[in-house]
């Protein structure tokens, strides 16, 4: 379908770890049907963009914000009604934009992970390290960030949020299993929890058979407010 043409809302589309904006093309075109103009970014290494010596869910978070300023100047975009979706590592990014950015107007979190560092430590575990060895290897990832996992971790980023949430994520998740989403939703009762039966980590397309429950989201979270009274 053609993309809207007036002045109005705005989704930006994070890609997780290792994917690209074309990964989350099932995504888009309910968004564009539904009159939302919609950016799909490719983080730095990853898909078009250009190579990083470092890369990591802050990192994709920059990534978010750069993008997030872009659609504020665009002249179709309502720069107060900017949705921001993200996907695994990307859908943790666009939490800590938000977070960093309170005037986004609502966050569509997909396949989030609860804490990094908890996810880091069970791949560690599994190549069966020595501890000492898996300690050190964490607090060189956090060098090589700039952030301690706790700060950016979605768990702790999630409750600070002012503006509307809704995590969404697959039941055969398991890279990152649904008990990270029932931890998050555990932190923000606010925050809605959708868990999708029969869908992986990785299957945006199981993902887009919500679509409706996605759009109507996004509506809320876009819809224009009253003028103040003077």
């Amino acid at each position: 379908s053609e993309a809207p043409h007036v002045h109005g809302p705005a989704a930006l589309v994070m890609h997780g770890w290792g994917g690209s904006a074309l990964d989350m093309a099932p995504l888009a075109a309910p968004l564009r049907e539904a009159g939302v103009h919609t950016l799909l970014l490719d983080a730095r290494a990853h898909g078009r963009s250009d190579d990083s010596d470092v890369t990591s869910m802050p990192h994709f978070a920059e990534d978010v914000a750069a993008g997030l300023s872009w659609l504020r100047a665009h002249p179709l975009v309502d720069p107060a009604r900017i949705v921001l979706v993200g996907h695994s590592v990307g859908a943790g990014a666009c939490l800590l934009a938000a977070h960093r950015d309170p005037d986004v107007a609502g966050v569509v979190s997909l396949s989030c992970m609860a804490d990094p560092r908890a996810v880091m430590t069970r791949l560690l575990s599994g190549a069966h390290l020595p501890r000492p060895v898996r300690w050190l290897t964490l607090r060189y990832v956090e060098h090589a960030i700039g952030m301690r996992f706790a700060a950016f971790a979605p768990a702790t980023i999630l409750p600070t949020l002012t503006m509307p949430v809704l995590l969404i994520h697959g039941e055969l998740d398991r890279t990152v299993p649904v008990a990270d989403a029932h931890q998050l939703a555990a932190t923000a009762p606010t925050a809605p929890l959708l868990v999708l039966p029969g869908v992986g980590h990785a299957d945006i397309e199981g993902v887009a058979a919500v679509s409706d429950t996605v759009r109507e989201f996004v509506a809320r979270a876009t819809r224009p407010q009253p003028a103040e009274a003077h």
